[in-house]
């Protein structure tokens, strides 16, 4: 080869060098760029008696510092940063939501029983009464509020579900297209990778995976297939196959996402095995957090409004009538939803803060007995003797005989001080030591006005524990919900930081060997601009010494 030829491949090999190192500088701010090198390699020397002469250089190839285990690092971590994100940013509304001190629903329980309790202390006062159904008024405004609240979140979550899975599906499509991109290019230059596809591909792929958790598999013809779950395919090839966000067969309300099948109709995908990016934090935000909190809601608000109204079914209301529900629970049994709770009564009269029944001792008993205030047994409904008179006559020191509607009027009845006595629906307590002839009676409680027991008792609910399984309250069990919501808030962002900490320093080490130096690539300027001007200088000196030998003939 001759002197020019060996001078014209490197002038070739750095104006490649020039071009390459100008497009890594043109593209140092593109998101997934990978820098770009040349490869050279020597012609094949030529043999001479003075041994083997060098015949220049030629560019092998052109590649990109790409490393595949770097960009899966990122790929892993980013994924698991925009899950967390996305979940954090759903949770962070109930947190607040529910731990919030005017808002939540801690103030509107104790409000309520307050004014219970002082309805109890004054059971014959209109106003007191009226402000115990504001009370309860605002107690089931608070349920519906919160309730409703959380129904717009569990909404704005199905819509964000459906945009996800659209934004899912148009990444597919463009991935798709782009390996269809990559197999004609390659094929134009067999061998010679297509960087800058490669690279876009690479940076779709990224973006995917922050909308859900991607696996990828490099096919013989240079294309990737995508896939999610365990084996789901998203794209095979150049061929992309559509999410779709469907309702939900058993709940209208609830959004769900489905592979479309390819003969039609779609198939229902388990969300646990979609898991990752946005999509997979806002799925598991609902199964995990919304779904769970709106439940125990709805728990407490059924519980309250059944153990209330079992109560208030026992007591006696401002016109001598039995108590009916205080609470209307409505559809509340069967989706457990706190919204569907309202009250059941309007009237201030019909709250039943009285006990319907009445103990008395007669004036001319001579021995010590003594008799209760008596209860009303629950469950309800009562007895329906229960304000039927009774009376309970004693015919030694330790019988008595029963007499009245529905007792079966049974006589010789063993005493024992102290120890229950129930007929009709109620039980009461004789003490002390009735004598022979003694009489107690059990009747209605007429003109009881004044009588607070059936409101003390209603008041008593605030602490009894009826919540999970007979251990909480339900002011407990709701502080432990806003605990729980509270606790996995703080889980949640620290795993997010977590992983996002991962992510920077994944990306950080990627881009140390993919990323473009400005400082690097300027020194390669430098470096190819003087290989281009030595190699243009020895064409020169070529041509000058082809001069010379052409003037040495004339």
């Amino acid at each position: 080869m001759s002197l020019f030829n060996v001078a014209i491949s490197g002038l070739n090999a750095a104006r490649i060098g020039l071009q390459t190192t100008n497009h890594n500088i043109a593209n140092a701010s593109t998101p997934g760029y990978s820098r770009q090198q040349i490869f050279q390699t020597t012609h094949t020397p030529m043999f001479t008696g003075a041994g083997f002469i060098g015949q220049g250089t030629s560019v092998e190839t052109v590649r990109r510092l790409y490393s595949e285990q770097l960009n899966a690092q990122v790929l892993a971590a980013g994924t698991g940063a925009a899950e967390m994100g996305s979940y954090l940013a759903q949770i962070r509304q109930i947190d607040n939501l529910l731990a919030d001190p005017s808002a939540g629903l801690s103030p509107a329980l104790s409000g309520f029983f307050k004014a219970v309790q002082e309805a109890a202390a004054h059971p014959a006062s209109l106003p007191a009464r009226q402000s115990m159904l504001s009370a309860s008024q605002a107690l089931v405004a608070r349920f519906q509020a919160i309730d409703q609240r959380m129904t717009e979140i569990r909404q704005g979550v199905n819509a964000m579900i459906a945009s996800e899975v659209a934004a899912i599906n148009a990444h597919a499509q463009q991935i798709a297209g782009i390996n269809q991109r990559i197999v004609l290019a390659q094929a134009a230059g067999p061998g010679q990778p297509a960087n800058d596809l490669l690279d876009q591909r690479d940076q779709l792929i990224a973006d995917l995976n922050a909308k859900i958790r991607t696996t990828t598999l490099l096919q013989s013809d240079g294309t990737y297939s995508v896939f999610i779950g365990n084996g789901q395919p998203l794209v095979i090839g150049t061929t992309p196959f559509a999410l779709q966000a469907v309702q939900s067969p058993t709940d209208p309300e609830r959004i769900v996402v489905a592979m479309q099948a390819p003969g039609g109709g779609s198939i229902l995908m388990p969300e646990s095995l979609l898991t990752g990016g946005a999509l997979g934090g806002l799925l598991g935000f609902r199964s995990q957090s919304l779904d769970a909190a709106q439940d125990d809601l709805g728990l407490i608000a059924l519980t309250l409004a059944q153990d209330f109204n079992a109560q208030h079914r026992l007591g006696q209301d401002l016109d001598g009538d039995l108590g009916g529900d205080f609470f209307d629970v409505g559809l509340i049994g069967t989706t457990q939803r706190a919204g569907d709770l309202a009250l059941a009564l309007a009237n201030t009269r019909d709250i039943a803060l009285a006990a319907p029944i009445r103990t008395s001792a007669l004036l001319a008993n001579t021995g010590t007995g003594s008799v209760s205030a008596g209860t009303v047994d629950a469950p309800p409904p009562p007895h329906v003797n229960l304000q039927q008179p009774v009376t309970i006559t004693f015919t030694s020191a330790t019988t008595f005989d029963v007499t009245g509607t529905g007792t079966g009027n049974p006589t010789g009845v063993a005493y024992t001080a102290g120890g229950n006595i129930g007929y009709n629906g109620w039980t009461i307590q004789i003490g002390g030591a009735p004598a022979a002839g003694d009489v107690f009676t059990v009747g209605p409680n007429l003109n009881g006005v004044a009588d607070n027991r059936n409101g003390v008792l209603l008041g008593a609910l605030q602490t009894q524990e009826t919540m999970a399984g007979g251990t909480a309250t339900y002011q407990s069990y709701y502080s432990t919900i806003v605990a729980r919501i509270g606790n996995k808030t703080r889980e949640v962002e620290i795993a997010g930081q977590a992983q996002q900490s991962l992510h920077d320093q994944a990306q950080a080490t990627r881009d140390r060997m993919s990323g473009v130096n400005l400082d690097e690539e300027a020194a390669n300027l430098l470096r190819y601009q003087q290989a281009y001007q030595a190699a243009a200088k020895v064409i020169g000196i070529a041509g000058t010494l082809f001069e010379e030998i052409l003037a040495l003939g004339r």
